[in-house]
Order: C-alpha cells, then structure tokens, then sequence
C-alpha cells in the first residue's frame, strides 16, 4: 500500500536488536563490580544502548538486584569483630558443656517508656473491600511524659524490674548498685533448684554498668557477668527483643 515492492525489511535508525551481547554483558559486568553504586542512566551513557536495554543486563542477564545499604549501629574494627567472635565462642562452648548454663542467666537493661507511643503505619493495616473508605486516624506527638525502666529477667520470667520515678535521677553507678542489691534479693528468693546454687549477669557496656562500684559490688558479692561485645546490641536480648516488643 505504501508502494514497498519488496519483502526486506528497510534500513532504519535505531539501536540494533543484538546490543546485549555476551561482550557487552562481560563489560557492564566489571564496570558494576568496579563502582557498585553505577547508575543506570551512566551505562547508558556508556555503551549507546537503549534504556530498557541496558536495564535488562543487570537485571536479567547478571541476575543483580538493586538494594539501599543496611544501617547499623556502628562499622566494627577488627579487634572488635575479634573480641565478638571470641566472647561468642566462649559462650558457645559453656551451652555445650553444661546444658543448663542459659538458664541460669539473668539479663538486664533500661530503657526509656513513654506514656504512650504512637501507632506505626504497618500496626494500622485493615482489610477492606473496594467500596470500603479509606480510614483515618489523627496525628499525634509522642508523650512528654517518660520514666526509666530498669527490667532484668531469666529465660522464665521477669526476675526484678523498677522505674525510676524520682524526677532528676539518672541511671548511674551508684543507683545501679541499689538495682542489683534488689535483684540479688529476687534471686535468692526463688527456688534453689532453679538456679542450681550459681547464676550469671549479662548486661551491656553502658558507663552505669561498668562503673568501678559496679565491678566492685559484683565481686564483693561473687557474682560473674558475662562479657558483651563493644557495639554489639544484637547479642544483647533486651536490645534486639524485650525493648522493642513492649515498645
């Protein structure tokens, strides 16, 4: 109709079919693992190819996903990773030895608790049909008014926990000593049979937890702590679990 009179396809501009060959592919693939953070739009650039083309290589071709960093609390120094491997081992190797060493463990922390916390957005899913309306909720601000709770616990239950009300008072070594004189109380108050004459504190490296009185009060009273690792709250369960889910 458009007076073609051959069954050939007619010369156009345009990037030909055949760009993602196995040597584009290897090209793109060392330019990514040199710089990982290399823009689509700059491979683009870089070979000529078509957007969609040139999308498809580390998608469909290299089988590469884009992703954000993970944030973490702190990018530990190799005699940290060292000292976390070590102190993770040690307490591997005493689970092994004597099967009821983790429940003879008490774990402790504080934490801040607000009157109330707001909800998140994932807490305020509803299901809903298409004619349904699309709920609403207020905005609020979080509760000025907060206390401190002191919460230490054994693989049971709560062995002691306590707020600290008095307005002013911090969470310092020498309050934290009047903590564990109370909770050395609690212990010795449950069944002897439930810690077998022994038991252990884990607690983190905050300032009121490694204070001198503190060391000094745990060894007058024969208590062993158990070492955690510098910047390493994932092996601390009140961090990664208590904490958290009341909050």
């Amino acid at each position: 109709m458009n007076g073609q009179e051959t069954l050939e396809n007619d010369q156009r501009s345009g990037t030909l079919s055949t760009c993602r060959t196995e040597e584009i592919i290897e090209k793109v693939r060392q330019l990514i693992q040199c710089d990982r953070r290399m823009a689509i739009m700059e491979l683009e650039q870089e070979f000529g190819i078509s957007h969609g083309s040139i999308h498809a290589i580390p998608s469909d071709d290299l089988k590469m996903r884009c992703g954000s960093a993970k944030f973490v609390p702190r990018q530990l120094t190799a005699n940290q990773m060292e000292c976390r491997m070590m102190v993770a081992g040690d307490l591997f190797e005493k689970s092994t030895q004597d099967p009821t060493f983790l429940t003879k463990i008490v774990i402790g922390d504080e934490s801040w608790v607000f009157a109330y916390d707001l909800e998140t957005k994932m807490r305020s899913v509803e299901w809903h049909t298409a004619s349904s309306p699309r709920p609403k909720k207020s905005r609020l601000v979080r509760s000025e008014e907060k206390v401190t709770l002191i919460a230490l616990f054994d693989i049971d239950s709560v062995v002691h926990h306590e707020f600290v009300v008095p307005p002013g008072q911090t969470v310092n070594g020498h309050f934290y000593v009047q903590v564990l004189q109370t909770l050395r109380g609690a212990v010795r108050r449950k069944p002897r049979d439930t810690w077998q004459g022994e038991w252990f504190l884990h607690h983190d490296n905050a300032p009121s937890h490694t204070s001198h009185v503190v060391q000094q009060f745990l060894a007058e009273k024969r208590i062993p702590a158990i070492t955690q690792p510098p910047y390493s709250p994932d092996l601390a369960p009140s961090d990664f679990w208590v904490f958290p889910t009341l909050k």
